[in-house]
Formats: C-alpha cells, sequence, structure tokens
C-alpha cells in the first residue's frame, strides 16, 4: 500500500515596510549596535507599525503568494494551519479569519502555539493530514506581530524580535517531502521565557498592564544555553536517525534566534556555512516566521532533491528538526 508523501509546492511571504535598525533602538534603551550584533548577528529588523493591521495581515499576505507560487486556488486547500503567538484575539483562531480573507472555503483552520516551533510544529501536522489521506493540500504559516508583546524599554528583549509571515502549500505527492520529523517539548515552570499576562492565570486588569505583564519577559542565559544545547542535540538526532552525513544535506534551514545558536548547530552537524540560511541580521527573531522566510529568500537555491534539516527551538520549552526532500520544480 503506497503512502501519500506531503511536499512542499509553494512558499509565500509577508514582510512589513518599516526597518527598525540598531541604530534607532540606541535612542530607545541603553545599547549599541557593536553590542547588538556581536550577540545576536542582528543588524535590523522589520515592524509593523499600522496599527490596524494584525498578525493575520501577514498571514493573509503570505498564504495569498504560497498559494500562487503553488498555482492552486485558496478553494482547493482542505486545512489552513497557522502557528503563532500573537494571535488577533484569543479568539477566534486568527488561521480561521486567514481562512475567510483568502477564500478556501472547504477548509478547516486552526491555530498552533509552540512559539519558536510552531512552524516545525504546524508543518509536520499537515504532512501527517496528508500521509493519513485525510488531506490533500494544506496550508501551513508562520506568522508573528512580535512588536505587540515586545517592552521597548526592556533591552534584553527588544533588540531581539521582529515581524513577519512565511507560508508554504503542502499537496499529496509519490516521493519525497516530508521524511522525519523529531519534535521534543519540555513544561517551562521555571518561566524562562513567557508572557506573564492574558492568560487564565493573569487577566488583564489595571495592574497587569501597570506593571508591564503583558510584554513578554525572557531569562536570556537560560534560554541560550537550552537553545543552544536543544537546537545542536535534535539536528543531530534527526541525522542520525536517518543515517545522513554532513555530505548528505544540501541545507540546514535553522530557527532565527540568534547567530551564535545557528553556528554551534552547523558546527555539531558537521556543516560548512556555507550550507547554512542566515537571515537573521535583516529580520530578527520573528518567531513563527523564521524558517519559512528562510525557505523563501533560498528559493531560487533549492535543487529538486535536495535534503534539508530544519530544526527550531522555542518557549514552551519545544524544540524540534525536520528533515525534508525538497522536491518542488
Amino acid at each position: 500500500m503506497s503512502v501519500n508523501r506531503a511536499i512542499i509546492t509553494g512558499v509565500g511571504r509577508c514582510l512589513p515596510d518599516y526597518i527598525l535598525t540598531n541604530d534607532e533602538l540606541e535612542t530607545y534603551v541603553d545599547t549599541n549596535d557593536e553590542w547588538i550584533r556581536s550577540r545576536t548577528g542582528i543588524s535590523e529588523r522589520r515592524i509593523l507599525k499600522d496599527p490596524d493591521k494584525a498578525t493575520s495581515y501577514l498571514a493573509e499576505k503570505a498564504a495569498l503568494e504560497a498559494l500562487e507560487d503553488a498555482g492552486i486556488a485558496a478553494s482547493e486547500i482542505d486545512a489552513v494551519i497557522l502557528a503563532t503567538v500573537t494571535p488577533d484575539y484569543m479568539f477566534p483562531a486568527t488561521a480561521a479569519l486567514v481562512q475567510k480573507r483568502i477564500g478556501a472555503t472547504k477548509a478547516f483552520a486552526f491555530d498552533l502555539s509552540a512559539a519558536c516551533s510552531g512552524f516545525l510544529y504546524a508543518l509536520t501536522t499537515g504532512g501527517n493530514m496528508i500521509e493519513s489521506g485525510r488531506a490533500q493540500k494544506v496550508l501551513v504559516i508562520g506568522a508573528d506581530k512580535m512588536s505587540a508583546i515586545v517592552d521597548y524599554t526592556d533591552r534584553t528583549t527588544c533588540v531581539i524580535f521582529g515581524d513577519g509571515g512565511g507560508a508554504v502549500v503542502l499537496e499529496a505527492g509519490e516521493e519525497g517531502g516530508i521524511i522525519d520529523y523529531v519534535h521534543h517539548s519540555e513544561g517551562d515552570e521555571a518561566c524562562m521565557l513567557y508572557q506573564p499576562a492574558g492568560g487564565s492565570v493573569n487577566p488583564a486588569s489595571s495592574e497587569t498592564v501597570e506593571n508591564r505583564m503583558h510584554f513578554l519577559r525572557q531569562d536570556g542565559k537560560s534560554v541560550f544555553k537550552r537553545a543552544t544545547e536543544g537546537m545542536a542535540d535534535v539536528s543531530l538526532e534527526i541525522m542520525e536517525r536517518n543515517n545522513l552525513t554532513a555530505d548528505d544535506i544540501a541545507w540546514l534551514v535553522p530557527h532565527q534566534a540568534n547567530l551564535r545558536i545557528i553556528d554551534a548547530t552547523a558546527r555539531r552537524m558537521g556543516l560548512d556555512k556555507e550550507k547554512v540560511m542566515i537571515n537573521i541580521s535583516h529580520y530578527g527573531n520573528t518567531t513563527a516566521a523564521t524558517i519559512p522566510l528562510c525557505l523563501y529568500d533560498w528559493k531560487e537555491k533549492l535543487n529538486y532533491g535536495d535534503n534539508l534539516v530544519l530544526s527550531a527551538f522555542g518557549g514552551g520549552l519545544t524544540w524540534g528538526a525536520v528533515y525534508l526532500k525538497w522536491m518542488k520544480k
């Protein structure tokens, strides 16, 4: 009995026009360009300044471009999965808003929350739908308006994050596509990376607003250590599970959290830097959007049959890696 393979047939993105540079951040907090670049690799990031536009805007534009790239109509999509930690609302799901706007009339839609690992979780969820035969075409989106939850008086976080959206179309194919994946989770009881208020623990109140509890908070040193270990470990794990050597891999597609984390992951895998997709300098950390943004930026360099390893670590704590074979011609 043949098994469907979930292959990527279209890629799209949405980046806001406004560029927030390191030099501008110097006017907000006590920092400077050299400090930011040497510790993160970031020079600038995109910000969605229009107060009337939210994560759904980024997701919608990326989705439409991915559909156009795949050459299919939105009405053919069976499911829309949106990875985000900055939904337009607690409910309805932002994915449902996007589903309505793009005209995916027969699709069901839902949000998925796994922070920076969200796109990989969503990608494999969509892939499993296709492999089971329950779906033929799935739209997978990673989008975040991180500027909505970043405290621009906190220099430990405001230098890192940017806004953006990326999307891929998954379709059933006969070979290649998603070959294997490994996902891990560990409940972040220590709250190394979280948003203190807005949920049922600390509902919105005058006190939570006054104490700036609706912005994300991060224990930078702890997260850096865990992310460095986690991304490297899981990338090596996916290689060993599939008997892959560094020579077999065409590209590492890493979550763009920190250049030093990316470099450490590549070293553990034995990969030359020329095989690593890196765009953090221009976009910063766009959370669930980083990996599809990389796929978009490198799509002209990807060849049919290339082996890709996608790897991420995020709040939750969550981390994972996906091995896929690029089958888009």
